[in-house]
């Protein structure tokens, strides 16, 4: 069996010659992965805990607060990867999955610049201001208004439903790539 570690993987060129995306693809990626598993179970919490005060407001403390700092993390992402490209996938790749990883990815950047976005405006929208990290106080871009606050809100409900199958995809795929096809893609991001 290939030693993935020490070996080329497929898709290595000039600037990812291990055929691995930089370090501060895979921190960011990494990172992002992480707090995702915080903010998504936190967000559906708060519904569980709603006639709690002290539980609700820490809910949407956190989840509020670290959705900002994924969205900054998915700026960075989006900067980075427009400076430095990711590694081209593998040539062995059929051109229906290049496809599907490409469309997954533009899904995953979408849903994680948007769906913090549309929750920021909701809130606000509902009447409550995000204070960042209990320091900063973001502008309120709408106003209260009712209305606009129960579409924001299921726009943000559903998008986080879609977002979760896209990363359900994601892993499904990089497990199968790793574990059926076994070509070594999972590790282009360790």
């Amino acid at each position: 069996m290939q030693d993935v570690a020490n070996a080329s993987l497929p898709g290595a060129d000039a600037a990812h010659p291990a055929g691995r995306y930089r370090l501060p693809a895979r921190l960011l990626h990494w990172t992002t992965a992480v707090l995702m598993l915080v903010v998504w179970p936190v967000g559906q919490l708060i519904d569980w805990v709603y006639e709690i005060e002290w539980a609700k407001t820490l809910g949407y403390a956190v989840h509020e607060n670290l959705a900002v700092i994924i969205w900054v993390l998915v700026l960075l992402r989006l900067a980075w990867r427009w400076m430095v490209p990711p590694p081209p996938l593998p040539a062995s790749m059929a051109g229906v999955q290049k496809l599907a990883a490409h469309a997954v990815h533009a899904g995953l950047y979408m849903f994680l610049f948007l769906m913090p976005v549309v929750g920021f405006v909701a809130t606000n929208a509902w009447g409550f201001p995000l204070e960042l990290f209990g320091v900063v106080m973001l502008p309120d871009p709408i106003g209260n208004n009712e209305e606009a606050a129960k579409v924001l809100s299921w726009m943000h409900e559903y998008g986080a439903y879609a977002l979760l199958g896209l990363i359900a995809v994601h892993i499904g795929a990089a497990l199968f790539h790793q574990y059926v096809l076994k070509d070594g893609t999972l590790q282009r991001m360790l």
